[in-house]
């Protein structure tokens, strides 16, 4: 029997006074999500904190759910159960955020990043969208489990850029997709299969977009408890000078 356990924090970083990330670590859901807002003034954070509580609110309502049932959007059989839950999750948040803009004209062009995990039934699923990130640190190595929807990440992956070049690009922090309101957005979803020890880690790109991989692997072989690792984490993004929002959670795959 597996089972998994975890941490979260955030920090405003060095430079802003506003923190526009959200995050959720809900284990008796299974489910771990960061959320990076974007949009100016609260809009940012507003459009975080509903993704997070849609994609939380769809993720416990569905719990006893199956294939047979009415869907908010077509079922896609290629997915698993939870591959399901948390895709549809995404897509009534960017809805949810369609609405409120509608509503309040303030929050015109409010957007978001999400990445999430669900290890509630089955294989345990990664879904995101934009450049949050989700990681698998196995057996002392750190893998990207995620692949960015950037600009900066598409020159990496045509190799025309590296990734020391994408951290310091004037344009790293443009994503071509995200939670913004628009049409359904294509959310990538992924099954992870995962043994005893594993960690997984959620992060917004105020970490990854400053600390590279192999610093990010050192600090996770280094530290076992996971508020620490939370901890050690941001220092490390405000070590490089902390230009955004940090927000981390550490996931621990335990064998009963």
């Amino acid at each position: 029997m597996t089972q998994i356990s975890s941490a979260a924090a955030s920090d405003p970083g060095l430079r802003r006074k506003d923190n526009e990330d959200a995050f959720s670590a809900r284990q008796e859901l299974g489910l771990y999500i960061v959320a990076d807002g974007m949009g100016g003034h609260v809009a940012g954070e507003v459009a975080s904190r509903l993704a997070v509580e849609v994609i939380e609110s769809f993720v416990r309502d569905t719990h006893d759910a199956d294939a047979n049932q009415t869907w908010p959007f077509p079922y896609d059989p290629a997915l698993s159960l939870d591959g399901n839950r948390l895709k549809a999750a995404f897509r009534l948040a960017n809805r949810r955020l369609a609405k409120a803009m509608e509503t309040d004209e303030s929050l015109k062009g409010m957007a978001t990043t999400a990445a999430a995990v669900l290890a509630d039934k089955g294989t345990p699923v990664v879904a995101h969208v934009g450049d949050s990130r989700v990681y698998l640190f196995r057996g002392g190595e750190l893998r990207q489990v995620t692949q960015d929807h950037s600009w900066v990440n598409e020159q990496v992956r045509a190799g025309v850029m590296s990734d020391a070049d994408a951290r310091r690009h004037p344009w790293r922090n443009v994503v071509t997709r995200a939670l913004s309101g628009g049409d359904d957005p294509d959310v990538d979803v992924i099954e992870v299969a995962l043994e005893g020890g594993d960690r997984l880690l959620i992060c917004s790109d105020g970490l990854s977009g400053v600390v590279p991989r192999e610093r990010l692997e050192q600090i996770i072989a280094a530290h076992d408890d996971l508020d620490a690792t939370c901890r050690a984490l941001i220092d490390a993004a405000n070590e490089a000078g902390g230009p955004d929002n940090i927000t981390v959670a550490m996931l621990r795959v335990d064998v009963a």
